[in-house]
């Protein structure tokens, strides 16, 4: 054999070799990334060969899958009152992935979940039965806000306390995520992506807002467990005419100066007196402030198992003095979603004890037997249960002697708090409408927020009273009336 054919002998046999090691390599080392790599279609066709699992309210499936015409995928996902739970299913796209519960729960709804394989489907490699997602949702109190919320932009939650199940999580303007199921629904999804994807937004979990006065409930919280509230009844000595802490401006109160000098605690959450929480704020500081916040879960990301995010905030950046006290009222950098606000309200009607709040009950394979089950969930003391007693205390007179008369349930216990939080360059943008409230009746207990970003209603007559508690009276008497 002559040298060039020698050489090139030696060179095909190294090619020969690399190609063997390049396969071996991806085989071996690469095959399951790549079998797992989201861009790979053979996946995606394999989520859809077969019938979904279902996300259950109450013992029946809101979901469910219909036979398709096309040659890739053998099923697509249908839902059932699509906008009434769209903000807790989300969507299962051919075309654009997947959100809220769909999202999470995706490897158990397709079968892919390794927890739901047998014996014989590892043996032979096949995709196993999907499992189920029950939900804590309670389908009369979801309607309840859904229809309450009708003409309406804006966003409610409702919780048990007790238990930290979520009973309703509701979004106005809301969308089915049926039209968006299949593989050629772009129009749809374009349609539902316009303005912001305003429809597909998750106010009610996923965007923090000013709570505006309804934050005054955190921070009469702090004063009491900080001791500078000893009684609500106590005069507080902030005078009506009130300037700001190290500026000239006057903060003023919606019930005038006179009605707001020298009030209890009782009386200035019953009027919603700004002068009090500012000052209450002022002097407790940043830091106790924050701390109080951050026991009820604002800085923190929430897990429902669907994730709030970004969270509710209260700041950590040095504030001044006269930034302090605008917290104090639920202003300046202060931002809370409905589930957050739902949160204070239910640790104040459970003795000051949070329980972490959650949308799913048990996860399932098909044959029923519980993969996860989250009717244990942690819980956390994050107010005295003194404090708590002296807010609900506070609290109820709200609903009957002042701006939450609305939210009242005859023959329940009620106690609630309104808020208007401004908006924009010199309240260029209509305020949010705010209100939370607790209601307890029977042995049964329900902590409800409510808020409003827009309505048709004339601004002047635009406040948490009004507009928001009516529709947590609707919610809560859904579920106290069972």
């Amino acid at each position: 054999m002559n040298k060039t054919i020698r050489r090139a002998s030696v060179f095909c046999l190294l090619l020969v070799l690399a190609l063997l090691v390049r396969v071996t390599w991806v085989q071996a080392y690469q095959g399951q990334a790549l079998a797992d790599d989201k861009n790979n279609r053979r996946n995606l066709i394999g989520q859809y060969e077969n019938p979904l699992g279902n996300i259950i309210v109450g013992g029946t499936a809101i979901t469910g899958s219909t036979k398709t015409a096309g040659k890739d995928f053998g099923y697509k996902r249908t839902y059932t009152d699509g906008p009434l739970y769209a903000p807790i299913t989300g969507y299962s796209s051919q075309a654009f992935g997947t959100s809220m519960l769909e999202g999470v729960y995706k490897n158990v709804l397709n079968g892919s979940d390794s927890r739901l394989k047998t014996v014989m489907d590892i043996l032979t490699n096949k995709r196993a039965d999907p499992g189920n997602v029950l939900t804590t949702i309670d389908k009369d109190v979801q309607k309840a806000a859904y229809d309450a919320l009708d003409g309406k932009q804006g966003a409610a939650v409702a919780i048990d306390p007790a238990t930290g199940q979520i009973l309703a999580v509701v979004n106005n303007p809301s969308y089915d995520p049926g039209r968006i199921s299949g593989a050629g629904d772009q129009a749809a999804w374009d349609e539902l992506s316009a303005d912001k994807g305003k429809a597909m937004e998750n106010v009610a979990l996923r965007k923090p807002q000013a709570p505006g006065s309804t934050f005054k409930l955190v921070t009469l919280a702090a004063a009491i467990e900080n001791g500078l509230v000893s009684s609500i009844d106590q005069p507080t000595g902030v005078p009506g005419n009130y300037t700001i802490p190290g500026t000239r401006t006057k903060l003023p109160s919606e019930a005038g100066d006179e009605a707001c000098n020298n009030v209890s605690a009782r009386t200035a959450l019953k009027l919603s007196c700004n002068n009090v929480f500012a000052e209450l704020a002022s002097k407790l500081g940043q830091d106790k402030m924050r701390a109080m916040a951050e026991k009820l879960g604002f800085n923190t990301q929430i897990d429902t198992p669907v994730r709030t995010n970004p969270p509710s905030k209260y700041p950590t950046k040095k504030l001044s003095v006269d930034q302090v006290a605008q917290t104090g009222i639920g202003q300046f950098d202060v931002q809370a979603t409905p589930l957050q606000m739902a949160m204070v309200t239910s640790a104040i009607e459970n003795g000051g004890k949070l329980v972490a709040p959650h949308m799913v009950s048990e996860v399932t394979d098909s044959g029923g037997t519980v993969l996860e089950s989250f009717k244990e969930p942690k819980s956390q003391q994050v107010m005295s249960a003194r404090t708590a007693s002296m807010l609900q205390d506070a609290m109820r007179t709200v609903a009957t002697d002042g701006g939450g008369k609305p939210a009242q349930v005859a023959g329940a216990e009620v106690g609630g708090k309104t808020g208007t939080a401004q908006r924009g360059v010199n309240n260029n943008i209509p305020p949010l409408a705010w209100f939370t409230s607790y209601g307890k009746a029977g042995g049964k207990q329900i902590a409800v927020a409510v808020m409003i970003e827009n309505s048709d209603t004339d601004r002047s007559e635009i406040g948490g009273g009004k507009l928001a508690a009516p529709i947590a009276q609707k919610m809560m008497a859904a579920w106290l009336k069972k």
